[in-house]
């Protein structure tokens, strides 16, 4: 009977786990790392992106990882097909599945050469896939193109086209000693389908008839082919080249063609790199636009990545900082072939969309900057800029959020950026910089967009990323936000913590510093790291959005390690490897400094800039180490010996009791306290709670440090009324250190009901309930370790749960989040553990049980664990490279996931759903409507 009851609330317990938790990577956000290659659809307002890491994503609609490393792939929505580096062409389809699209592999091929054939005569180099929808031809390293019927991948091999197939009707002074190269481009002719234009690395470019088979026309040029464009006459070809020139050929019939009709070397006649694209496209306000990548002056800015636009009277160079991966023209019109409207164009670092009809040719970002520090927030009247998309390609089905969420990130160059986070797609929204109040190599004020007036080329900047002029102190490192009272804090790489107010109006001022001096005084310690950043004197002009007001500088600069901010306190607290403090940024000064550094701590004196210390240092110091350890044990062996004794039996002991009450539980190894950079803050904590005694709550500073020390401090507020006039005053209360010295990393103060303190503000905005004052409070420290609970006020240990029990687990990420079912209101709080192992951990609270617990992140993505952050109502974000994010849900009411349908357009469906053609068709899409091909590599696209 006991047995059964035990079993039965072994159930209930377990589908009231089912009914809160469930683990799911939802969506990745961000600019994809590594970019490789670029494609976009103008029927189905799809665009493409590979990476080198095998990622292709289709935007807006969905993401598909491909498990192998990809040099080459080529799409075609509502089909792709992928060709990777071991020359395997692999197909995918996009299928309606449950109203919505799915993207499967339906086939795989490897392209095979006759016995004996070296490797080069099927290493395919270029591919076309044709508009029909059934031909794929395939341009390869020995010059040949095969023909491949698709979606079966069958090799038509009497359709095959050989290099001497070519070279027939090609005069023998031209071809000489050398042989064509390799197959560069492939191009269908834009009236003809029948007609493909094959382009050879070595200059010759050949018009083949496909129905008959044979040549049509050969064009002789003399420079190293690097792309092709036809125009949409269908008599007209464009050539780009080595040299720096472009060519434009006629389509007469005639063969051979010697020369081309025009020859033209944008950039003069000293010797320029090549034109890796050229693009031409008709405009009814004037002359064509023509659009090219390359071609620069070797000498003077070969180092330049551009793309230059030449629109009747207006041309420009656009200069980018980072290497160009391809471009494409959005068009206006029925079938896309109206007045160019966009350039799209995809770089290393970014993506920028350059709008071809506004005045000055305006530019959209969507960048790639290194995130340093990140943070989730909900908001309700914050109300910031944002910029419209222009492709919107597929259906968005996922429900509206439940609530607004806004992710700010901070940067390297000292730049915040908010971003709507509420569903599946990121938006930007608004970007802060704080190197403005710095003295930087930049100006503030400068205009990065413009070039010198006759400078020639005409180069303007265009882009944000900028990998030269960032000063490494400016980088972000903590951000905390108040949306209820529009206050925010941001602290940097140098000490510096600014506090910024949210104001509508452009405001001119300058930003005072309050130099805050951690060491306090003591002697003996002399800082090696990298110098303050010094303060403009001279006003500085803010936009609207947030403007500083306040600027706390740590003395020595170190890199702020943790802050918290009290908005209706008007306090902000700040924490160093050398200690922490707290400032009152409504009277403008500073109220308390703690000095955490132990006399052992030299390496919290070297800074994060410093070079790495020397071997020889190294061995030195750790000798000396030694040698102190040896000679303080024979001093006092004698005195301390008995008194060692009594202490290990009473830990052991301790670990025996410990060990019967928890057998899997395994014993914690106490640290040392000459351990490096024990004093270095790791959590700070602002609650209203119970300290000096159980009958008045007073507001209060709980601080933790990496060597397992708890600070509290009481706080005097001074009322509404007396705010401006009286000074907060604080004095220390308490401390703890835990006995295994582990780091703590994150303190909750519970309220007598068990559930955690509201935040700032959050009661007045009638989002949370007021907290609980009549039963008694709890404080629970999380260190590395361990999870313990002390009652409040007498600080007495309560219950732990260890969580070292297996493979050395160890506490880096905790938040608090509260979860509920699909089918009860009601909310239960819990806390959110991320370890060093990559696993994830829901701990119930007050009664800190483990609940659930889920792999995550790899153990060796170290970068990803320490970039975890949670929200409020259990969903997650990480880093999955220096400018992506993986999001995660560990609840099952609150998941944002993607729910994407790709239709195509009506002209696009065929007329006869049964007609044996389309039987098999994805979503019933006819194939010669929906073909577009684009390659991932460091070469041009098709």
């Amino acid at each position: 009977m006991k047995r059964f009851r035990r079993h039965g609330h072994e159930s209930q317990r377990d589908k009231h786990k089912q009914d809160l938790y469930q683990f799911n990577k939802t969506v990745e956000h961000g600019f994809p790392h590594q970019p490789s290659a670029l494609g976009f659809s103008p029927s189905l307002q799809l665009l493409a992106i590979g990476t080198r890491s095998g990622a292709i994503k289709l935007y807006p609609s969905s993401t598909r990882r491909h498990f192998h490393t990809l040099e080459l792939a080529h799409s075609i929505p509502l089909s792709l097909v992928t060709l990777l580096d071991d020359n395997s062409l692999h197909m995918w389809t996009l299928r309606a599945h449950n109203s919505m699209s799915e993207l499967l592999e339906i086939g795989r091929f490897t392209l095979s050469g006759p016995p004996g054939a070296p490797p080069s005569v099927t290493r395919v180099t270029a591919v076309l896939a044709h508009s029909s929808g059934e031909l794929l031809l395939l341009g390869t390293e020995g010059g040949h193109v095969f023909v491949v019927e698709v979606p079966g991948f069958r090799e038509l091999e009497e359709n095959n086209i050989s290099v001497e197939d070519v070279q027939n009707r090609i005069p023998e002074d031209y071809v000489g000693r050398r042989n064509l190269e390799c197959v560069e481009t492939l191009h269908e002719n834009p009236l003809n389908p029948r007609q493909v234009l094959i382009g050879y690395s070595r200059g010759l470019m050949v018009l083949w008839d496909l129905d008959r088979q044979r040549p049509i026309q050969h064009f002789l040029g003399t420079q190293q082919l690097e792309s092709v464009w036809w125009m949409e006459d269908g008599e007209n070809i464009l050539s780009s080249h080595s040299d720096g020139s472009y060519c434009q050929w006629t389509v007469t019939g005639e063969d051979p063609q010697t020369e081309p009709e025009k020859q033209e070397m944008p950039y003069g006649s000293f010797p320029c790199k090549a034109i890796s694209k050229v693009i031409q496209l008709p405009s009814k306000q004037g002359p064509p636009f023509l659009i090219f990548s390359g071609g620069m002056p070797r000498a003077s800015y070969g180092d330049r990545h551009c793309i230059s636009v030449i629109h009747s009277k207006t041309h420009e160079a656009l200069d980018f900082t980072s290497r160009i991966i391809d471009f494409f023209v959005i068009r206006e019109g029925e079938n896309h072939r109206g007045e160019p409207s966009a350039l799209v164009v995809l770089v290393e670092e970014e993506l920028v969309v350059v709008d071809l009809q506004s005045d000055g040719w305006q530019q959209n970002t969507h960048y790639s900057k290194k995130v340093q520090t990140i943070r989730t927030h909900k908001y309700r009247n914050i109300k910031l800029r944002s910029h419209p998309w222009p492709i919107n390609g597929g259906q968005n089905l996922a429900p509206d959020p439940p609530q607004r969420d806004l992710l700010l990130t901070g940067h390297e160059d000292g730049t915040v950026r908010f971003w709507d986070a509420s569903g599946v797609c990121l938006y930007p929204m608004y970007k802060l910089s704080t190197a403005g109040v710095f003295l930087t190599d930049a100006d503030p004020n400068d205009n990065m967009n413009q070039g010198s007036e006759g400078e020639w080329p005409p180069f303007r900047k265009v882009g944000c990323f900028d990998p030269y002029s960032d000063d490494p102190r400016l980088g972000i490192q903590k951000i905390h936000l108040c949306k209820y009272s529009g206050y925010l804090t941001v602290a940097g790489t140098a000490g510096q913590i600014l506090v910024l107010e949210l104001n509508d109006e452009a405001a001119e001022q300058t930003v005072e510093a309050t130099v805050v001096d951690l060491l306090q005084g003591q002697e003996g310690f002399r800082w090696k790291g990298q110098a303050r950043l010094d303060v403009r004197e001279e006003p500085v002009l803010f936009p609207p959005g947030f403007q500083p007001f306040a600027l706390v500088q740590c003395q020595p600069p170190a890199v702020v390690t943790a802050i918290a901010l009290h908005s209706e306190w008007k306090l902000v607290a700040f924490g160093t490897s050398h200690g922490f403090g707290f400032y009152d940024y409504h009277q403008r000064n500073n109220i308390l400094v703690k000095c955490t550094l132990n006399p052992s701590d030299q390496m919290a004196l070297e800074g994060p800039l410093s070079r790495v210390k020397s071997i020889k240092k190294s061995l030195r110091q750790s000798f000396r180490r030694i040698r102190r350890s040896r000679v303080s044990m024979r001093k006092h062996h004698t005195n301390n010996a008995a008194k060692l004794q009594e202490i290990n039996a009473r830990l052991e002991a301790e670990a025996l009791q410990e060990m019967e009450l928890a057998p899997v539980q395994r014993k914690i190894e106490a640290r040392s306290s000459d351990d490096s950079f024990t004093g270095l803050v790791r959590t700070l904590y602002f609650a209203d709670t119970f300290v000096s005694d159980s009958s008045h709550s007073t507001p209060s500073l709980w601080a933790g440090t990496n060597g397992g020390a708890v600070f509290a401090y009481v706080l005097r507020v001074p009322s509404l009324e007396r705010r401006a006039e009286d000074p907060v005053v604080a004095h220390a209360a308490k401390e703890i250190q835990l006995m295994h010295r582990a780091p703590v990393v994150g303190l909750v103060v519970l309220d007598g009901k068990g559930a955690p303190l509201p935040e700032p503000l959050e009661v007045a905005h009638d989002l949370a309930r007021s907290p609980e004052m009549h039963g008694s409070h709890h404080l629970l420290v999380v260190s590395e370790e361990q999870f313990k609970l002390f009652t409040l006020p007498k600080v007495s240990s309560k219950s732990k749960l260890k969580l070292t029990a297996v493979d050395g687990s160890r506490v880096r990420r905790v938040g608090v989040a509260w979860f509920g079912s699909r089918t009860d209101e009601q909310l239960e709080s819990s806390l959110v553990v991320l370890t060093n192992q990559g696993e994830l951990h829901v701990i119930s609270l007050p009664s800190i049980k483990m609940m659930v617990h889920y792999p995550c992140i790899r153990r060796e993505d170290v970068s990803g664990i320490a970039s975890c952050v949670f929200t409020k109502y259990g969903q997650g974000f990480y880093l999955i490279s220096p400018s992506e994010f993986e999001r995660f849900s560990l609840s099952t009411r609150w998941v944002v996931e993607p729910h994407c349908l790709v239709e195509a357009p009506l002209q696009m469906r065929p007329k006869n759903p049964s007609s044996p053609v389309h039987r098999d068709q994805p979503d019933g899409v006819p194939t010669e409507h929906r073909n577009i091909c684009f390659k991932i590599n460091d070469k041009k696209i098709i």
